[in-house]
């Protein structure tokens, strides 16, 4: 039995260049720290990394033999949210920790019905589609939003 490549070094998208297998993940998929994947060609290894990370489209991964796996968003269900005013829109996103994706005409959310209507109720117009997923990061640097704390006096949600 053969031994699978273990993925422990991570490069950000911008910080390594060369050719890469792919792998493409949605984005709950790329919130890991250990787990056996298979590229989109069949290769399979194990990301083993120190702490739970979050994985962005265009990332590396470098297998202990020395091939580079780059990580892809996967197309996956979302809302396409457009309205007059995106930035009051994105803020009541933001407000309840919801990833959000920001482009310039459009905001994209996974499928809340709840926040669906939250913002339907605020103006916005909501559309499903199946797109790639790469939601800003948290406000200081890469990393997911929720599950955060503000100190001592921490609110409940």
């Amino acid at each position: 039995m053969s031994q699978l490549p273990i993925a422990q070094t991570l490069h950000r998208n911008g910080h390594w260049h060369g050719d890469a297998d792919t792998c493409t993940l949605t984005y709950d998929a790329r919130f890991l720290r250990r787990k056996r994947l298979v590229t989109d060609t069949g290769l399979s290894f194990v990301i083993d990394l120190d702490k739970t990370t979050s994985l962005e489209h265009g990332d590396a991964l470098e297998l202990d033999e020395g091939t580079r796996v780059m990580i892809k968003a996967a197309p996956e269900a979302l809302y396409v949210v457009t309205g007059e005013n995106l930035a009051r829109l994105a803020w009541h996103i933001g407000n309840r920790h919801t990833p959000c994706q920001i482009d310039d005409d459009r905001l994209l959310i996974q499928n809340d019905p709840v926040i669906a209507h939250m913002l339907r109720h605020l103006g916005a117009t909501i559309t499903e589609a199946e797109l790639p997923f790469t939601p800003e990061g948290g406000a200081y640097g890469h990393g997911r939003t929720h599950a955060h704390e503000h100190g001592a006096s921490a609110h409940a949600h």
